[in-house]
């Protein structure tokens, strides 16, 4: 889930990501600790995310940066940062993204345990999260059409997407509105 970007091309790395299955938000979530990728067009950054360092490039990305968002010993989500050039985070620049990631995951739990009233506490997080139940509609459609498990759906959705530059949300929006049927593949 995508709360908020800065530009097109923070929004689009989230969506190469999420679409990849690769970068260093994802890295960040499983380690739950900063990941930073100061060179994504060379080693040893391009190596490590092969795929997704072309993607970031294409969308204006040279760096990325990416601080967990860890809650009661979970990973909330991610703060990703970008640069467009080459290079690190200044210390301060470091400094004030780790107080940043602290309140935003102070702000999410504090909400979710704010109130009994469910639709009370998230009120703000209200359709965040619609672009990806179009993924898993879409997930659905495609167990259904090829009688695949869901994990097998997701990877064919995400492969098309990649195959044919574009997003896992973009993909799923046309095997919706029956654009687009994996079964002529």
């Amino acid at each position: 889930m995508v709360l908020c970007t800065s530009d097109e091309v923070a929004s689009r790395l989230a969506e190469v990501q999420y679409t990849l299955g690769e970068g260093p938000g994802v890295e960040a979530i499983r380690l739950r600790a900063p990941v930073f990728a100061t060179d994504l067009g060379a080693p040893p950054d391009s190596r490590r995310w092969p795929l997704f360092s072309v993607q970031a490039a294409r969308a204006g990305a040279a760096a990325a940066f990416s601080l967990p968002l860890t809650g009661a010993g979970t990973a909330l989500g991610t703060l990703d940062l970008y640069r467009d050039v080459p290079g690190s985070l200044p210390v301060d620049r470091v400094r004030t993204a780790l107080l940043v990631a602290d309140a935003v995951t102070l702000a999410v739990v504090a909400l979710d345990h704010a109130s009994p009233d469910p639709e009370g506490a998230v009120t703000w997080l209200s359709g965040a999260e619609t672009d990806r139940e179009e993924v898993h509609q879409a997930t659905g459609m495609i167990m259904v059409q090829l009688g695949v498990s869901a994990e097998e759906a997701l990877l064919r959705l995400r492969a098309r997407a990649f195959a044919q530059g574009s997003t896992a949300v973009e993909v799923a929006r046309a095997v919706l509105n029956r654009s687009l049927d994996l079964r002529d593949d």
